[in-house]
């Protein structure tokens, strides 16, 4: 029987939504949102990452994330510099305070995750996370093929601090 790949997608929004929500409710009590806490863990390098590539591992619209990084630079979380290899760019970075807050934040939602991901052992999700992945980069490189062909490695994975990130100066 073949597959329909709304099936998939229907099952990777609900999935992504209600781990969301489940993530949302640890997080309200410190006054931060998904996208901010995803944002912080994306910074969570020491090098600072350029605004571009940020967008793209959050998965936000560039506004979005624009938005998001000048609250948390109001907040004393986040700053920006002059990226030293490339003066016309900017690097968004973690201040110390913004280091703290992200290893609070994932603390308190590693306590209500568990040990693994809900309803999954954790061979399960050792075997998932590199099918996502996998997945993830088939789809970014346009290669829409799900079910069959070369994926792609592990391209896709969004990992935290990798890359060069960030915004507008202030």
């Amino acid at each position: 029987m073949a597959r329909q790949p709304q099936d998939l997608l229907h099952l990777l929004t609900r999935a992504e939504r209600l781990a969301a929500r489940r993530i949302q409710s640890v997080l309200d009590a410190f006054g931060c949102s998904v996208d901010a806490w995803r944002v912080l863990d994306l910074l969570s390098g020491d090098e600072g990452r350029n605004m571009t590539s940020l967008a793209e591992d959050a998965a936000l619209p560039a506004p979005t994330l624009t938005k998001i990084v000048d609250q948390l630079v109001d907040q004393n979380l986040v700053f920006r510099r002059v990226d030293p290899a490339d003066r016309r760019r900017v690097l968004a970075q973690l201040t110390p305070r913004g280091l703290r807050r992200r290893r609070e934040l994932s603390r308190a939602v590693r306590a209500e995750w568990g040990p693994s991901s809900p309803g999954l052992t954790e061979d399960e999700e050792d075997q998932l996370l590199p099918l996502l992945g996998r997945l993830s980069g088939a789809l970014a490189g346009g290669d829409c093929g799900v079910g069959g062909g070369s994926g792609g490695g592990g391209e896709g994975v969004t990992t935290t601090a990798a890359g060069n990130p960030v915004g507008r100066a202030r």
